[in-house]
Parts: C-alpha cells; structure tokens; sequence
C-alpha cells in the first residue's frame, strides 16, 4: 500500500533537529484538541492522541502541559483545520494540512512556497479521489509478538493491514515498528484494542495514503523534497502528503 511520503533515514535525522520547528506546531494540536473536547486527556481521546504524538518527538511535558493550559485562555484566536490540494511537478499531487487561525495568511503563503518551487494550488476536493483517508498506528515490534496472531485479535476492531518496517532512531540505531492501518473511522476502536492489549503506541494519526503511488528518480525526488521542506517550514502548516511511494 502507498503511503503518506516519508523523507529518507537523513531527512528524518535533519527533521529531529528541527524541534524549535516542530514543537510549535504539536504545540497548537495539542491545544486545539484541548479546546476542542475539555483539557482532561483521559476524558478526551482526541487531546490524548495529540500528547502520544509529541511525547514521541520528544516535546517535553512543560510544553506539553503550556499547551493545553492555552485552550483556557479567554483571548485564544479560533484555530481552524483546512486543507490543500496540490499539483507539483513531475506527476506529483499533494494533500496539505494545516492549521490556523487566519486563512488567508496561511494561503497566501502555500501559494507563495508553491509558485516558487513549480507546484499549484487546485481546487479544494480535486484529489479526494486520489487519496483514501486512513488511522495509521506505530509501535515498537517486541519479542513476543506475532504479526499473525496480532492481525487475527484486531481485524474486528477495524485493521486492514498491518505491517513490519524499520526506522531510524536517533541514536542512529535502526529499530523494528509495527505499522497498522484501518479506516479512519476505525480510529477509537482500534486505540481501544491497543490499549486493552497492553501496547504502547508510539504514534496515532490520521494521514492521506495515495492509491495508486508513484515512483520518482533520485534527482525528481530532490526536487520535491525542497518543495516539502519549504512547506513544512511554515508554522501553519502541520503535515504533508503525497502520492510518491
């Protein structure tokens, strides 16, 4: 199955160096979701979700705990969830998500990085048929766990797909993760389950797998990868997706 682009391991290692980049971001998630469903995590899924996620880029609890302090300020501008659908380069389209409190700052400047890097903007909903919206759940592969047996006790909480990768840690050792798929309205059943089974997540997100991905030559994936750098670099925006495999 495509997935949503993932940079290489060194892209990765370079993405973890960018934390004055990153802990803002989580940082308004994290809020949003506060504001959202109340400031209690266990009795809000949505913020609880959001905690997982920074704990796992290593945000430290006083940011985290500032962050949800925030959804009580009285004077807290209204931060919306928006995205946009991209036409890049060399058959690449694109699902940006973002969140923000000004709409037409933020696509003002998505125009901006893409119609200096070759890209568009297309219309909202132009690539929904490119795109299936999927729960994407990551945890570290144990010993005593059978992907067999894992597949079996989930398939009725939603699973699709599960399956075994690598990735980068940042000590430069390689690590084996589980990578479970499911409908995104799957979300709650299938963290329930994991969390009966006693599973620690690492990561919970909703993301846009392409379905029918693509593959690029070193030098075209270059290219993109500036463009996603230049995206990424702005506050408002949250996360990217593609149909690059």
């Amino acid at each position: 199955m495509g997935r949503a682009f993932e940079y290489r391991k060194a892209a990765k290692m370079k993405r973890w160096g960018a934390m004055s980049r990153i802990f803002p971001k989580l940082g308004k998630i994290i809020t949003m979701a506060a504001k959202e469903g109340g400031m209690d995590p266990d009795m809000n899924p949505k913020l609880r979700t959001a905690i997982l996620n920074a704990k796992a880029q290593n945000m430290p609890k006083d940011n985290i705990d500032a962050a949800i302090k925030r959804a009580a300020a009285k004077d807290l501008a209204d931060i919306k969830e928006i995205t946009y659908d991209v036409k890049a380069s060399h058959g690449v389209q694109m699902i940006v998500e973002c969140a923000t409190d000004n709409n037409t700052r933020t696509v003002a400047n998505v125009k901006a990085i893409l119609v200096r890097n070759g890209a568009e903007m297309l219309t909202s909903g132009s690539l929904n048929f490119m795109f299936t919206r999927k729960c994407v759940f990551v945890f570290d592969k144990t010993d005593e766990m059978d992907l067999e047996e894992l597949e079996l006790e989930l398939i009725d909480y939603g699973l699709e797909e599960i399956e075994e990768d690598v990735e980068p840690h940042e000590d430069g050792e390689d690590i084996n993760i589980i990578r479970i798929f499911g409908e995104f309205t799957s979300f709650g059943e299938l963290s329930k389950a994991l969390e009966d089974m006693n599973i620690e997540v690492k990561s919970a997100k909703l993301e846009y797998i392409a379905n029918t991905p693509i593959d690029l030559s070193d030098k075209h994936m270059e290219e993109l990868e500036t463009l996603i750098d230049k995206l990424e670099e702005d506050e408002d925006v949250q996360t990217v997706f593609t149909n690059i495999n």
